[in-house]
């Protein structure tokens, strides 16, 4: 019964993890994109 609670919570921790990785790697993303969108409209001026 150990193993699997402690299965349980290990699968739980590398879930919340992978999630958090997702949205650092989406916010980079936006930012960059946020960037590019500056720059064309700098350039279009």
């Amino acid at each position: 019964m150990r193993k699997v609670i402690l299965m349980a919570v290990m699968a739980a921790s590398m879930a919340t993890a992978a999630c958090n990785t997702v949205a650092g790697a989406g916010r980079d993303v936006e930012s960059a994109g946020e960037a590019v969108t500056s720059t064309a409209e700098d350039a279009k001026n």
